[in-house]
């Protein structure tokens, strides 16, 4: 593609984002299912007009988009939550993982394509999408609600359970049969992963000074650097470059220049934000859907029912009611990025041919459904335990979303 096809695809996909996010504001939906279906109409898989033929060629912009999300939730993260609720967040990601994993291995294996694909369900299943559940609480003001910190947590246990789970997958789906090798591959990840814990708890004085500037611009370009440069050693240890990025907001949310980096990366996260969204409308074959129908929608219903019960698990161990723990159960509903990346590996392993579509079709109905049920959590909350409706919902505070400090 050429320069001026680039800037026109990067400019009509911003353009795009922009007019249905104006429209879904009108008639009160959330922006990500919008997003999402921009990327499907102008994509090369549905008729009509085409703005960009090649989905890779917004891949970094994509990549970027997911870096800040994820950057941005560690910003929201605050070492003294590890410090004095580890032992919680660990009982109800563990928790999470266990039903939610499990489930989606028994069903893998109960669909009859084989012990590698079984292996990649329960994956797609287990893992809610980082980048959805971070837009779903900014957009609906509920990043100060008390189940929001339960909410982080287990999304931090997810995506340490992810490293760990493709650095061992990958040996799997590559046909290899070296334990040892797997083995180093894993200890690899946990290694990293430990170096940026350790990192984060002991070094916010040393890395606070070496970010401390008055300038504005200089601290953009600072902060921006470290979550992507982070990112990118991250994914070369065999860890998701999500959870480097993550690790990197942690350590700057706890500075002195925590608050400011938090105000400006906001243009930035909700920009490249859009971008990864539309990127992964623009990765759908709608034609590709009908043929696993019936399975999506059974691993639809259970997830759902899935979440419900690990919403139900993590209110127990916190002690909340029943609307935060509607709340628990529908934002982590959604799917995303980590599955686009589970079917990528399976395409590239020649595994069946009905896994990538029913990969796309389960990811894109809980993509668009999860949000709208978040916002509607309230009519769960009635039907659960010790539930009175929207009376015990847990006040939204959107001014949170711009500054929740």
């Amino acid at each position: 593609m050429g320069h001026a096809e680039t800037l026109i695809a990067m400019g009509g996909a911003f353009v795009a984002a922009a007019v249905l996010a104006r429209l879904g504001g009108r008639i009160g939906l959330p922006t990500i299912p919008l997003f999402i279906l921009a990327g499907i109409l102008l994509g090369p898989n549905t008729p009509g007009f085409v703005l960009l033929k090649d989905p890779h060629e917004l891949e970094m912009l994509s990549a970027l988009g997911l870096v800040l999300l994820l950057f941005y939730l560690g910003l929201e993260f605050h070492m003294d939550d590890l410090k004095t609720g580890g032992k919680k967040m660990a009982l109800a990601g563990g928790a999470y993982l266990a039903l939610n994993v499990g489930a989606g291995l028994v069903f893998g294996f109960a669909l009859g394509w084989g012990t590698s694909e079984a292996l990649v369900l329960a994956g797609v299943l287990g893992i809610s999408s980082s980048a959805i559940v971070t837009k779903v609480l900014v957009d609906l003001g509920r990043l100060g609600n008390p189940e929001t910190k339960p909410i982080l947590g287990i999304i931090v246990v997810e995506d340490i359970f992810l490293a760990l789970y493709l650095a061992a997958l990958q040996p799997v789906l590559s046909g290899a049969d070296d334990l040892a090798a797997a083995a180093g591959q894993i200890g690899k990840a946990f290694a990293f992963l430990l170096a940026l814990a350790i990192a984060a708890r002991y070094g916010t004085r040393i890395i606070g000074k070496a970010f401390a500037t008055k300038d504005n611009e200089l601290l953009v370009i600072s902060f921006l650097g470290a979550a992507v440069l982070v990112a990118g050693i991250a994914e070369e240890f065999g860890v998701a470059d999500a959870i480097g990025a993550f690790m990197v907001g942690l350590m700057l949310g706890n500075t002195a220049s925590g608050e400011r980096i938090r105000e400006l990366v906001h243009p930035l996260r909700d920009a490249f934000a859009a971008i990864f969204f539309f990127g992964f409308g623009l990765s759908i074959d709608p034609g590709d859907l009908p043929m696993v129908f019936w399975p999506v929608l059974v691993a639809v219903l259970v997830t759902v029912v899935m979440n419900v019960l690990a919403g139900l698990a993590a209110a127990k161990i916190y002690g909340f009611g029943a609307q935060p723990t509607a709340n628990i159960s529908t934002t982590l509903l959604a799917r995303g990025e980590f599955a686009l990346i589970l079917a990528t590996m399976a395409a590239a392993a020649g595994l069946d041919d009905r896994l990538s579509p029913f990969i796309a079709g389960y990811v894109l109905i809980l993509a668009v459904i999860a949000p709208l049920i978040a916002g509607q959590s309230a009519w769960l909350a009635r039907v659960l335990p010790g539930g009175k409706g929207a009376s015990e919902q847990a006040a939204p505070e959107p001014e949170l979303a711009e500054s929740p400090r």
